[in-house]
């Protein structure tokens, strides 16, 4: 495909303050040239000048199109591979891309933990968003979207039986409901809090017996309610289900008060 290239960077020269008493201005403070060649690439991305799998200019040849040095090209082009709006395929070269839904996630969970938000501030969110995904999804889901979540509930079963850890179980459970709902923002807007409200469960099962049999039998109720499209029945178990587990975290004695925080990677577990 064919080079396209993002205009040139244009910087604003400071003003000098007025030694004038009467005057109240603050001197304007120019963004560093990477972030300006970061804001002109990404502009072109979002704008479509430059589609998705478009292969970028040279780092030498965006640096005389944009009259910037070499070392700021390269800065403003890390931010940009930082931020998956491009991507290296082959060799050094770099292609415009879209950032993984995974990823965006993970990044909006580091920022909700920075901001020390508690187990109850996340589980409201989640108690008004996850009925709503369920309902949607029992109108939208596909044949083959519930035998993924059929095939999740038997992993699930063998992990309680095994009292293994269920996290990755339970957040693959309703990622799948926020995929079957044919909307992707969906996914976007719930999964940063449900990647550290989830974890959860690592506290509260092993501390109560009937907890991972609830979990369960929640989950074989949803997957019948969106086999029948009962959007009405399948928020229904979902509320309960959001609800139980909030009642369950308490009676573990756990805080729901107190910040959560981002779980440790583990190696292995189940498959996402």
């Amino acid at each position: 495909m064919a080079d396209r290239t993002p205009g040139a960077v244009s910087s604003v020269a400071a003003p000098r303050r007025s030694e004038n008493p009467a005057t109240h201005f603050a001197a304007i403070e120019a963004a560093p040239a990477y972030r300006l060649v970061f804001e002109t690439i990404e502009r072109e991305i979002l704008d479509g000048r430059l589609a998705l799998g478009d292969r970028l200019p040279t780092e030498t040849e965006l640096a005389a199109r944009l009259g910037v040095h070499r070392s700021t090209t390269r800065e403003g082009l890390r931010l940009l591979e930082q931020s998956g709006l491009v991507q290296r395929r082959t060799g050094r070269r770099l292609y415009a891309s879209a950032p993984r839904a995974e990823d965006l996630s993970t990044r909006a969970s580091r920022a909700l933990a920075l901001q020390r938000v508690s187990f109850d501030e996340l589980w409201q969110l989640l108690l008004a968003l996850e009925p709503a995904a369920a309902a949607q999804a029992a109108l939208a889901i596909r044949p083959e979207q519930i035998e993924a979540l059929e095939d999740n509930l038997v992993r699930t079963r063998v992990a309680v039986a095994e009292k293994s850890v269920l996290t990755r179980l339970d957040l693959e459970f309703h990622a799948l409901i926020a995929e079957a709902t044919g909307n992707a923002t969906w996914q976007l807007a719930r999964e940063p809090a449900a990647m550290l409200l989830f974890p959860a469960n690592e506290r509260m099962l092993p501390r109560l017996s009937q907890a991972g049999a609830r979990l369960i039998e929640a989950h074989e109720h949803i997957i019948v309610a969106l086999k029948n499209r009962d959007a009405g029945l399948a928020a229904d178990w979902m509320r309960r289900h959001i609800n139980d587990f909030r009642r369950g975290y308490v009676l573990a004695g756990c805080d729901p008060d107190e910040p959560v925080h981002l779980p440790l990677p583990r190696e292995g577990g189940a498959r996402r």
